[in-house]
């Protein structure tokens, strides 16, 4: 965790968290978090996430609105990892202290199993019905309106990686630095925007983000929930489905498993919501933008990449190369 973005988080600030939603230090087991910290607990025979949000990551109002976003879905039929009432009523409650604030929220645990590598890459009835819940999810986004405007979700130019990447890429890095800047301008000014495509989304859907049960998978984590095109959930599971696939023989592997994907991934998506073949064409351009958010993540956690494993610096390596000529990882597309 960085310091100047994270605020500090001790053992009295965890205790008096959880004990604002009915919960105490010792009850609580550390689930990790890459910009929150993140604790399941359990009471009366339920489990429960308990989430510490540093402010310097997120506005009050902006998880506020992330949970008005979660309760709408749920009250329309998606299943979501809903929040659950402090002990004095509240959804999210406030910690004011010298080194930083943290905004506490908590979850009922979704429920099912999680998907893990490698088995996710050929479970063709998880792609469906990840397919389904994005759908769904996309038709419910074109109903949605905030309960109230102060609280609204930005838009996708405000993720983190995204307006930090100066800050992590290495400054002599200067053609992927121009190779992200062309990618984000592909996406200001050359899409259109309209209710049809666009809209509040998930923002990062992939396997470590939803738990699958019998008939369906359940949501949870929408701490990136951003207004975007709706290809980009669409993009995101897919993305790392592919990107896993590396080196000589890549190539192949990754046009395989994005065929795969996209066969059993939509087949799900167009039974709750159609989008116009036009996005389809355009998967290649927000798999460019995936792919700059993963390696400034990749920067931000591991800022010396000889430190990687052998798979993560032949990845930064060639995303590296990807950035710069501005082409996506995988491309059936064109």
């Amino acid at each position: 965790m960085e310091q100047d973005i994270i605020a500090k988080l001790d053992a009295d600030i965890i205790r008096y968290g959880a004990s604002l939603f009915g919960t105490s230090l010792k009850e609580l087991t550390s689930m990790g978090g890459s910009m929150n910290f993140v604790y399941e607990y359990q009471r009366n025979e339920q489990q429960y996430v308990l989430r510490f949000t540093p402010a310097e990551h997120r506005r009050l109002e902006l998880v506020q609105g992330e949970l008005d976003w979660l309760l709408f879905l749920h009250r329309n039929g998606l299943s979501v990892s809903i929040p659950v009432e402090s002990l004095q009523g509240n959804l999210v409650e406030y910690i004011n202290v010298n080194d930083g604030s943290f905004i506490v929220t908590s979850f009922i645990k979704a429920k099912g199993e999680a998907a893990s590598y490698p088995d996710c890459l050929h479970d063709h009835e998880l792609y469906y019905k990840c397919g389904v819940a994005a759908g769904k999810l996309h038709a419910l986004s074109k109903l949605y309106t905030p309960s109230d405007q102060t609280i609204a979700r930005k838009d996708w130019r405000h993720n983190y990686y995204l307006m930090n990447r100066h800050k992590f890429i290495p400054s002599d890095q200067t053609k992927v630095i121009q190779g992200c800047r062309n990618t984000i301008s592909a996406l200001e000014h050359e899409l259109p925007i309209d209710s049809e495509s666009y809209g509040l989304t998930h923002g990062d859907i992939h396997v470590g983000n939803f738990k699958v049960n019998d008939r369906s998978i359940t949501l949870f984590d929408f701490d990136e929930a951003q207004y975007n095109w709706f290809i980009n959930d669409i993009v995101t599971p897919m993305y790392y489905l592919v990107y896993v696939y590396g080196g000589d023989d890549g190539r192949a592997l990754r046009e395989s498993q994005a065929s795969r994907f996209m066969e059993h991934f939509m087949k799900g998506y167009i039974s709750e919501y159609r989008i116009d073949d036009y996005w389809i064409k355009k998967i290649p351009l927000f798999l460019r933008l995936r792919e700059i958010i993963v390696y400034v993540g990749m920067y931000r956690n591991h800022p010396d990449i000889s430190t990687l494993n052998q798979w993560g610096k032949d990845f930064m390596a060639e995303a590296k190369v990807r950035i710069e000529k501005g082409i996506p990882i995988v491309d059936i597309w064109s």
